[in-house]
Order: C-alpha cells, then sequence, then structure tokens
C-alpha cells in the first residue's frame, strides 16, 4: 500500500496533535501509512515519563515567555519544538512492519543516521539512549506512542531551531547540550532540503 505523505508546514501544536490523532484512527480503520512533515510554533511537550524537574524554571514563568506548554501521551520526558525544528510524525501501522517496537524504533533511528550523513554529518545513536547524538551533543529526538499497534509522534530534528530555548528544560530528562544541523554546518540548511531526503530514506526504509 502506497505511504500518504503530508507536509502540513507550520502548524500550532494543539492542531496537529487533532489532526494527527485522526489519522492515527483512519490508519487503525485501514488506511495506508501516513508520513507527516511539519513546524510548530514554540512549545514544550511533557510525556507520560516527565520528571518535575526537567522543567528548570516555574510553568508560569515559561508560559509568561510565550511558551506553550502541553501534557502529551506518547512515552519519555519534556522535549522542544520550535520553528526550524523539524517534526516528522510516521502514523505507521506496525502489523505491516514486523509488529515488533523495539526494532521499529532501531529503524527510525537508523533512517536519522542516514538522513544527517547525506548532509555531512556523522551522526551515531548510543546503545541505551534514544535519539541521535554528535559526539556528546543530542540533534535528534525521539518518542512514540502506539495504539492498536499503530505507531504515532515521531522524530524532532534541529535543523535550524534556536538552540538557547533548550535552556529552559533538561531535555528528555537528560543533562544534555543540543545542537543542530546549522550550528555544526556555519550556515542554515534549507529545510526543503531535508524534508525531501526523509522522504526517500523513509521510503527506502519502510517500502
Amino acid at each position: 500500500m502506497k505511504m500518504v505523505i503530508q507536509d502540513w508546514g507550520l502548524i500550532n501544536y494543539t492542531e496537529g496533535l487533532e489532526r494527527q490523532k485522526k489519522c492515527v484512527q483512519n490508519v487503525i480503520a485501514g488506511a495506508g501509512d501516513h508520513l507527516i512533515l511539519c513546524e510548530h510554533p514554540v512549545v514544550l511537550t511533557l510525556g507520560r515519563m516527565t520528571n518535575p524537574k526537567s522543567l528548570l524554571y516555574q510553568r508560569k514563568e515559561i508560559e509568561g515567555r510565550g511558551v506553550m506548554i502541553a501534557d502529551v501521551d506518547r512515552g519519555g520526558d519534556v522535549t522542544l519544538h520550535a520553528p526550524g525544528q523539524l517534526i516528522v510524525y510516521p502514523v505507521f501501522n506496525l502489523n505491516n512492519h514486523g509488529k515488533n517496537l523495539k526494532s521499529y524504533m532501531e529503524r527510525l533511528q537508523e533512517v536519522a543516521v542516514d538522513l544527517l550523513k547525506n548532509f555531512g554529518i556523522l551522526a551515531i545513536s548510543i546503545s541505551g539512549k534514544r535519539g541521535v547524538y554528535v559526539g556528546e551533543d543530542k540533534i535528534i529526538s525521539i518518542g512514540v506512542g502506539v495504539r492498536k499497534w499503530v505507531a504515532y509522534h515521531g522524530l524532532g530534528i534541529n535543523v535550524n531551531t534556536d538552540l538557547s530555548l533548550f535552556e529552559l528544560i533538561k531535555p528528555c530528562g537528560l543533562d544534555v547540550r543540543m545542537t543542530s544541523m546549522q550550528k555544526l554546518k556555519g550556515h542554515p540548511v534549507p529545510m526543503q532540503d531535508v524534508k525531501a531526503k526523509v522522504i526517500e530514506l523513509f521510503q527506502k526504509h519502510f517500502l
């Protein structure tokens, strides 16, 4: 079955989440896999495992800076989304991809490492740590939810993200520094080029 590819552009997080949930329902009902690309205005999303200490400022203070905070139904701790970060939501029926969540997560990491390699960035996945790193610095966050073996949520890829925003939190609950493609390359990276490569790699790894 053909993969449905949608680019939602810059979309409010809450609206994007509602649209994604509808998508999940459609895939559960028998629709093909969906690959959704978008960006979100600045938002902190709190996964089910979020430690209150992962927010480095009071919630009111963060919201006072114009940063939205949303509780979400994925695993993991707090993550930040902002313009310049490419969000990839694969809404995939894992019944058709081996019905193995661990193996699915590993394939997402492979896509992420391959993506960066295509832009001349040597990235690695670290055993026991979710996401993708360049040296000690994290560049791609990965978190998924699953309903009836349909996976959703996905990847946050720091392309041209304002890295100072990460000072509000301990990303994913870790004492980790975040980096971006822009920082590593020394210049902004065209978002359209990254999107095109993401689509190509997902089709290669999952079709």
